[in-house]
């Protein structure tokens, strides 16, 4: 008996790796452009299954009930992992407070090692930044401190 190629015929419905779900949008007309299932488009998921169930054979309460625990599960742990940055930038932080008063050797825009007195620390958008004189640097940026 010959053997079936396993390549994809043109017809095929794409395989679930296969999808963009990068324009995903809903019956509601607004769109999901963030490639990722979130609470929102979880429980919009949740509620038009809900909607469009046969009703002579509902979905298995237990399937639903283990969908809803998994995504309960996955909400805390984006939870935990928010707490946990925070914990880390807030240790980037006070590391970076103690090198206040501490001359440091770093990298300047131009690729140069310049070595400068911290005098403050800032934090903004990008992270921790010290400050030296006019200039703002990030803590990626030291070589040394002396």
């Amino acid at each position: 008996m010959p053997e079936i190629p396993s390549t994809p015929h043109a017809l095929a419905p794409p395989r679930p790796s296969q999808v963009d779900r990068s324009q995903a949008q809903f019956a509601d007309g607004t769109r999901d452009t963030s490639g990722e299932l979130g609470q929102d488009a979880f429980l919009r998921l949740l509620i038009a299954q809900m909607q469009h169930q046969d009703p002579s054979a509902p979905a298995d309460s237990n399937q639903m009930m283990t969908q809803m625990a998994q995504f309960s599960s996955v909400e805390n742990l984006t939870g935990v992992n928010k707490k946990l940055t925070g914990i880390g930038s807030g240790q980037e932080f006070s590391s970076a407070v103690a090198l206040i008063g501490r001359t440091v050797d770093y990298t300047d825009a131009d690729g140069k090692v310049v070595s400068g007195v911290v005098d403050g620390v800032e934090q903004d958008a990008k992270g921790v930044l010290l400050r030296i004189g006019d200039t703002r640097i990030g803590t990626d940026q030291i070589g040394r401190v002396h």
